[in-house]
């Protein structure tokens, strides 16, 4: 069982070069502490996410830590000239001498795609032409690329990752499609959502899949990594925890509904968002409490959903550095050790 942080870096109360400071200060501790990966999102256009440039920000924290595994979760293909990812990731896998994971997907959001005039009905598409193409220069010595959306002639590769043949792929869904695409390819796959949209991705995921691994990762059984995404706040008493978890999962809260707010649209995007902070830890998308407690529910969530590992957030919303550095430490001192004999 494997631990790792995910992290929306979303918009808060103080500058952002503080803010920046603070992630990769909690990111360090995390690295110190033993958790097993980064993940970072990308989002465009909103308070919900100040690292829309995934790549910028990783190439800072490969630099601010020692063994944590660093990665997107995900890096938004139809946004992306493929052949200027390919070597983004290149440089990411160097400078983290190894570190990288690479998380892919279309794009959930129709408003931020179109910020970027890149129409949803054609997403996928574009998703696949761009992943495809992105595989290619990842192994070969030069990219030749003739697809509907995007054309490479010759182009020397000069840049070849670290890892080979290339980082890890991972695919992130809240839906069956997507899960289904993720199965068929045998890519390490993360989800969110209730215990039961969770349950029935990852139910997806396992009747698609392919029979193994793209890309194994020998730390997970089957060579296959299978996540489900949580917020998480520990602290010494239960109702210490609520008071910190409460106020920054509204906040969180307000800033993944805040582009819905402005906008109206009959794609439905939004199933996995899940309302009060009540109803989240009744679906099990928060969990919070004491070492104790927040072991007893984490065990019962992976004996329910079968995942070999959980992404937690634990910095988001309106908490300070300290508050989930404190957070953190409990975690890492009295839970994880335990989680890893899941």
């Amino acid at each position: 069982m494997k631990i790792g942080l995910f992290d929306h870096v979303d918009q808060n109360d103080r500058p952002l070069a503080q803010q920046f400071d603070e992630r990769l200060q909690f990111l360090a501790a995390a690295d110190e502490a033993g958790f097993y990966s980064l993940q970072v999102a990308e989002h465009h256009g909103t308070p919900l996410n100040m690292v829309p440039n995934p790549a910028v920000y990783l190439a800072a924290a490969a630099r601010a830590t020692k063994q944590i595994r660093l990665g997107a979760l995900v890096f938004l293909l139809p946004l992306y000239s493929p052949l200027r990812l390919i070597e983004e990731i290149c440089m990411l896998d160097h400078l983290s001498h190894g570190r990288l994971d690479v998380g892919v997907g279309r794009g959930v959001s129709p408003f931020e795609l179109n910020f970027h005039r890149v129409n949803h009905d054609k997403s996928r598409e574009i998703f696949q032409d761009a992943y495809d193409c992105i595989i290619k220069g990842l192994t070969n010595d030069v990219l030749d690329h003739d697809g509907p959306f995007f054309t490479y002639n010759k182009v020397p590769m000069a840049m070849k990752p670290l890892q080979q043949p290339y980082p890890p792929i991972w695919y992130a869904s809240s839906a069956e499609t997507g899960s289904r695409w993720s199965g068929e390819r045998g890519v390490h796959f993360g989800t969110l959502g209730s215990m039961e949209t969770a349950k029935k991705n990852l139910d997806t995921y396992r009747a698609s899949y392919v029979g193994k691994p793209a890309h194994p990762k020998p730390e997970f059984p089957g060579g296959v990594a299978l996540c489900v995404n949580r917020q998480l706040v520990v602290a010494d008493t239960i109702a210490e925890a609520r008071k910190i978890a409460e106020p920054a999962h509204h906040e969180h809260h307000e800033k993944i509904t805040w582009l819905l707010k402005r906008n109206v649209t009959s794609i439905n995007y939004s199933q996995h968002i899940i309302g009060t902070f009540d109803d989240a830890i009744k679906a099990g998308s928060v969990i919070i409490g004491t070492p104790e407690t927040v072991y007893a529910d984490i065990k019962k969530q992976v004996e329910f959903l079968g995942v070999n590992m959980m992404n937690f957030a634990m910095f988001f919303g309106n908490m300070s550095l300290e508050t989930a550095l404190r957070s953190q430490q409990l975690f890492a001192k009295e839970v994880l050790p335990k989680l890893a004999a899941l």
